[in-house]
Formats: structure tokens, C-alpha cells, sequence
């Protein structure tokens, strides 16, 4: 086995919901061999009810979760190793509490239009997010700003080609 002296790179695929972060995620981090993380599965049984019954998520809803996707970063970095975490990660402040858990992580922001993110929704049949909550999340959303690792994506790419485009972007 070959050493690097290179530190494996830690990634958060980010986005509203629908827009294929998990699908995403999982393609990035197969290609990448390091493990994939879907933020959905740290979220309590109260906030996936109360998301369930098409009520918005709060910031005091999402600090316990966002807690527990911080330590897995934390742990990842702490151990040298790669990580691909699903995790819509819509608010600055959300991003910054995980990057405490590793000030090299970096965002891969997929981004489409309201109407293809709506159809791609419907289309989905084991989810528990309604599409009802699309637009809070649309509002709710701060796109990465220039000081910010990461990069924006077009979500009318295949999956592949995003998880590419995120490779590509990580040799920057």
C-alpha cells in the first residue's frame, strides 16, 4: 500500500431537498473509497415526524443533529481519513458549525431550478420529506459565499458527472 502525504479530503454534497445530495454523495464517495455518510439518518424521530407532517425544521430543531454531523467530521478528521456526508447544510452559520469539526471540509452545492427539484420529489417513493416543504427550504437556503471551500453544481448533470465535477474540483 502507497502512503500519501496528502490529507484525505473531507465533503458535505449540500443542497435543498430533491436535489439528489444522497444520490450524489454515495456515487462521490464509491469513487473517492471512503465512507458515506446520509445526514437524514442523524436527524431525531421528533424532527423526521415533524418533517413527516410537512412542518419546517427550526435552528433549535437542527442543533442537536447538526451536532452529531460535526463530531462524525471531527472523528473522521481525527483519523486521517475521507468522508462524503449528505447534508442539506442550507445556512452559513449550519456550514460553519461543521466546519468546526474540520476547518478543510468543503461543499459541493447542487443547485437547479424550483420546477425540476419539485418533479424529482414526486418521484420519490420511501421518503418522508413532503414536497410542501421545498419552497422553506428554497427560502431558507445561503449559498456558498466566495470564502467558502467548495464549489456550485448544476443538478440537471447526471450523478456520475457531479461526483466527477467534485473530483476534479478537489485537485484544485
Amino acid at each position: 500500500m502507497q502512503h500519501s502525504s496528502v490529507e484525505p479530503v473531507r465533503w458535505v454534497v449540500m443542497g435543498v431537498c430533491g436535489c439528489g445530495k444522497s444520490e450524489v454523495g454515495r456515487e462521490l464517495a464509491a469513487a473517492l473509497g471512503v465512507r458515506f455518510l446520509e445526514g437524514d439518518a442523524y436527524h431525531s424521530t421528533a424532527n423526521v415526524a415533524k418533517m413527516a407532517a410537512g412542518i419546517a425544521l427550526t435552528d433549535a430543531d437542527r442543533a442537536d443533529w447538526l451536532q452529531r454531523l460535526q463530531e462524525e467530521i471531527a472523528s473522521a478528521r481525527a483519523a486521517g481519513v475521507g468522508l462524503v456526508l449528505a447534508c442539506s447544510a442550507l445556512k452559513r452559520r449550519y456550514r460553519d458549525l461543521l466546519r468546526a469539526g474540520d476547518p478543510g471540509l468543503r461543499f459541493a452545492h447542487l443547485s437547479g431550478p424550483r420546477e425540476l427539484i419539485a418533479e424529482r420529489m414526486q418521484a420519490r417513493t420511501a421518503h418522508y420529506m413532503p414536497l410542501s416543504l421545498l419552497d422553506s427550504q428554497l427560502r431558507d437556503l445561503e449559498p456558498l459565499d466566495e470564502t467558502e471551500a467548495g464549489v456550485l453544481l448544476d443538478i440537471s448533470n447526471s450523478p456520475a458527472v457531479l461526483a466527477d465535477q467534485i473530483r476534479r474540483h478537489q485537485d484544485r
